[in-house]
């Protein structure tokens, strides 16, 4: 029997409108939070989820 398990929003903690089962495998996914309205680079692996720091915008120097 498969189980499902819901994706944690980790900006608000909230349920998102994601489930993954025990064998998904997410690289580089855009994960949408519908209350906080956030957006967040997520990989996924053996129902583990680990958030992905997308460097900064750096200004030119000139």
């Amino acid at each position: 029997m498969e189980r499902y398990h819901w994706i944690f929003c980790p900006i608000c903690k909230n349920k998102t409108r994601m489930k993954i089962r025990e064998d998904t495998e997410i690289k580089n996914f855009p994960l949408y939070c519908p209350k906080c309205r956030q957006e967040s680079l997520i990989n996924v692996k053996s129902l583990k989820v680990v958030v992905m720091k997308e460097p900064d915008a750096q200004t030119q120097s000139r």
